[in-house]
């Protein structure tokens, strides 16, 4: 009678609606799906809604129009200059992706026909990051000159931190691709139509 009875019970178990589904292995379920993975490229920072980006902005040369001592303002635009109207805007994060009070930022450019001003300061000016570590400059679109494709200087130094010297450039310009210096990782986003066109840019210093 014993023996019915365990025979019973295992006739049972192997009818029961769980009997085929496999035991879990909470150390597997626990590991992450690696073929479907893929890494967020940018950090979201709540205090400021902005991304910071995943690697630290590359630096590229500084070019031979460099000017020091440029003017503070947050408006390159002047009744005499040429090109389409541009608000530049963005936030500088450090290494660890915190917002950066008083970083300062010094642009200079081209104007819409290619041309730096290298007597004065015509398209040439320096800012600060605000607490949120945002930045915002009116400008324009500069323009092409033989051997580069269009893009914005920029040397953005931190409080306590060494000098980044890079330059932005602009999405689906055809010269992109014929620049020595060009890199994607250095693209603007841009927006907004094409007489007042709006890009932003967010720079990660080391």
């Amino acid at each position: 009678m014993r023996y019915l009875v365990v025979l019973s019970l295992l006739v049972l178990a192997a009818c029961s609606p769980d009997a085929a589904k496999p035991v879990a292995n909470p150390a597997a379920s626990a590991q992450p799906d690696v073929a479907g993975a893929s890494p967020s490229p940018t950090v979201l920072d709540v205090a400021t809604g902005a991304s910071c980006p995943a690697s630290a902005t590359p630096a590229v040369t500084e070019g031979p129009y460099f000017k020091a001592g440029s003017p503070n303002r947050t408006s390159l635009v002047e009744a005499s200059v040429v090109g389409t109207r541009l608000t530049l805007t963005g936030h500088v994060f450090s290494a660890n992706c915190t917002p950066v009070l008083g970083a300062v930022l010094d642009f200079w450019q081209a104007d819409g026909n290619g041309q730096y001003d290298n007597a004065g300061y015509r398209l040439r000016g320096h800012q600060q990051t605000t607490a949120d570590g945002s930045f915002h400059l009116d400008t324009v679109v500069p323009g092409l000159y033989p051997g580069r494709t269009e893009h914005i200087h920029v040397k953005v130094t931190a409080p306590g931190r060494s000098t980044l010297t890079t330059q932005l450039f602009f999405p689906n310009s055809t010269s992109n691709s014929r620049d020595s210096i060009f890199l994607p990782a250095l693209l603007v986003k841009l927006s907004g139509p094409a007489n007042a066109l709006s890009a932003s840019y967010d720079f990660r210093v080391a």
